[in-house]
């Protein structure tokens, strides 16, 4: 495994924990993006150890679909969590009316704890 992938592995694992530290301050709206960024940067290390990288997050998550979701490598509702993942980062971040609740950030936050498991799952596949 490269050092950008284990370095990527690193980050994903730390940032659920910081999620839920946020989301016990209240802070829903940035738990939630940190719980996406756990699975976006699981996505990117499984797709850097094939040898693909991509410089927007919607090209990633495609990536994701198509090597890992539609081929059955994985199950598809990790490719639907990374989509709604994003969908509540970007509300979180950006926008002003809609806050991310309670429930949304604690399911991303799940979300990512089991993306993380899959991805390291398959890691370990020989």
């Amino acid at each position: 495994m490269t050092p950008e992938v284990q370095a990527l592995l690193s980050k994903a694992r730390a940032s659920p924990e910081a999620a839920h530290v946020l989301a016990q301050k209240g802070w829903h709206d940035f738990a939630a993006s940190r719980a996406y960024y756990s699975m976006f940067y699981a996505a990117e290390a499984l797709l850097l150890v094939k040898g693909l990288s991509f410089s927007s997050h919607s090209a990633v998550i495609a990536a994701f679909g198509k090597e890992f979701a539609k081929s059955g490598v994985l199950d598809a509702k990790f490719h639907r969590y990374l989509i709604s993942g994003q969908d509540l980062r970007n509300a979180g971040d950006y926008d002003v009316g809609t806050p991310v609740t309670a429930e949304q950030a604690d399911n991303v936050i799940t979300w990512a704890a089991e993306f993380i498991g899959a991805v390291e799952g398959l890691l370990r596949k020989p």
